[in-house]
């Protein structure tokens, strides 16, 4: 794919096991928008809990500072910018993104010990944190706006919330490259979510949550099918789908430096130590069964 750079050091490092740390970190990341934790921190901050996203967006934005809603929705990309206006421009008026990053982190805190119980201390979560950090801390930040803003905190002390800071840092990052992979692909934002829906990663339900109008989907629809990428039936051609194969190995690709700095042992040790604790967020229900991110589809 063009633009697309060859992996160099610790090159033993496979893909596949590139995109599984994804799968198995982005579940502790996601415990944010979701715990109740997390909704009462908000609460408190004065942003409505009807609905996660009051909170998602400062939440997540915070870490750039108190920025617009037009530098949000570059940087979040498939949001529809209505909604990112909606959400980002009254914001900062409510809090201001320093206490926004203060009550995230007493939400991971609160989210992560209700979970893990007496594990949230464990040796192996502790070992898991370190390893990750090293990934994290080894990772480029150059054009990745996202992870650049999270890289630039202070890490937290407690092991539990150094893995989710490093958890945050290393999907940021990926998500940063996967956007340069959008835009290789000729991906603008409608279309990223419709060329995906089409391959079936999600319900069109699922990434309606992103706010785009019908007729806004339906014009993303109708260009994507002028270039042969899905049919009259909104369903993924060939050609499609082989387009967003080629935008998730590119990703990959651009996702890889950090695990191949740790090194191909260091990263085995790493996903069998995420596993019960990948488990545990799982079995806790907080996390939607389907998600626009296609983790376990792709």
């Amino acid at each position: 794919m063009p633009g697309e750079a060859a992996p160099t050091a610790g090159a033993d490092v496979d893909l596949g096991r590139v995109r599984q740390l994804w799968h198995l970190l982005e579940p502790l990341h996601a415990v944010l928008y979701y715990a109740p934790e997390a909704f009462e921190e908000a609460s408190a901050l004065g942003y409505g809990t009807e609905e996660r996203w009051p909170s998602y967006f400062p939440y997540r934005a915070a870490p750039l500072g108190a920025v617009g809603s037009r530098r949000v929705a570059s940087a979040f990309y498939s949001f529809s910018p209505r909604m990112v206006h909606e959400h980002v421009d009254s914001a900062w008026r409510t809090a201001s993104p320093e206490r926004v990053l203060a009550a995230r982190d007493r939400s991971v805190d609160r989210a992560y010990r209700a979970i893990f119980a007496d594990r949230v201390t464990a040796p192996e979560l502790a070992e898991a944190a370190a390893l990750a950090r090293l990934a994290a801390e080894a990772a480029n930040t150059e054009g990745r706006q996202l992870a650049a803003a999270n890289a630039e905190l202070a890490w937290p002390e407690a092991p539990h919330l150094q893995l989710w800071h490093a958890a945050t840092i290393l999907r940021e990052h990926r998500g940063d490259g996967h956007l340069a992979a959008l835009l290789v692909a000729g991906l603008d934002p409608a279309e990223s979510l419709v060329s995906f829906a089409a391959t079936g990663a999600a319900s069109v339900e699922r990434f309606e949550s992103r706010g785009w109008s019908p007729e806004e989907w339906a014009a993303a629809r109708d260009r994507l099918a002028a270039r042969g990428l899905v049919g009259e039936d909104g369903v993924a051609t060939d050609a499609g789908r082989e387009l967003r194969r080629q935008v998730e190995r590119h990703t990959d690709r651009l996702a890889a430096a950090p695990w191949q700095s740790l090194g191909a042992d260091a990263v085995t040790r790493l996903a069998d130590l995420l596993g019960e604790f990948w488990v545990a967020v799982l079995s806790s229900g907080l996390l939607p069964s389907e998600t626009t991110l296609g983790i376990g589809k792709v």
